[in-house]
């Protein structure tokens, strides 16, 4: 029996597995939303999968491209969720129409403090525009305020995983922190304290839907 696992462990697991296993095979096109704080997340899951048909196996999904019928997945973290899929036929397209975005056509998608979208065919993970600038404000206001150990310290510590695309919005403003610095004769910031490698985590919970609940909608 096939057991499908959607419930992310958290928003590093989320980013993880939306990015590196979804989006880089061709789930482009999606519909998120977040489940009212009167509803039963599982129940909601539940429903979501059966309607859409998601909890197959691999060889399902196999026939299922080999047949130019769309592949659906579905992910949820908390109480926010996407609908993933991947060009064909499907029920998610009739049900979905007004709701569905792409993020290969400049529609990312927003989550916690990153923004996750496809640039020049290729996946990518950075920071929301507005997220950065904030970001590079506060950094850039305590710049001659802290030494440079502390700082190293702050940047260590940022919440975000080093996608290369946060990397390189990390690295720009650590080169404008130091040449603040520089031109006030202290001390340059290490640019190793920013994390070159993202960690791998365990992304999904071991809860699961098994094939046997597919057709079984919550009500």
């Amino acid at each position: 029996m096939h057991a499908y696992r959607y419930e992310a462990t958290g928003v590093a697991g989320f980013v993880q597995q939306l990015a590196v296993s979804y989006l880089t095979n061709g789930y482009h096109l999606y519909v998120n939303g977040r489940i009212p704080t009167h509803k039963d997340p599982y129940a909601v899951d539940r429903k979501l999968i059966a309607r859409y048909d998601i909890a197959v196996s691999k060889w399902t999904r196999y026939r299922h491209k080999q047949a130019d019928i769309a592949r659906v997945q579905y992910l949820r973290y908390g109480r926010y969720f996407l609908l993933l899929a991947t060009p064909g036929r499907h029920r998610f397209f009739e049900d979905e129409a007004a709701a569905i975005r792409n993020v290969a056509r400049g529609q990312p998608i927003q989550f916690a403090s990153y923004s996750i979208g496809i640039y020049n065919g290729r996946v990518s993970v950075r920071l929301p525009l507005c997220r950065f600038q904030e970001l590079r404000g506060e950094l850039l206001r305590i710049a001659l305020r802290l030494d440079a150990s502390s700082l190293e310290n702050r940047f260590a510590s940022l919440p975000f995983e080093p996608y290369a695309p946060v990397r390189r919005q990390l690295y720009s403003i650590l080169r404008k922190v130091n040449a603040k610095r520089k031109t006030a004769g202290l001390e340059l910031v290490d640019w190793r304290c920013i994390r070159s490698r993202r960690r791998v985590v365990k992304a999904l919970q071991p809860s699961a839907i098994s094939t046997a609940a597919r057709g079984q909608e919550a009500a």
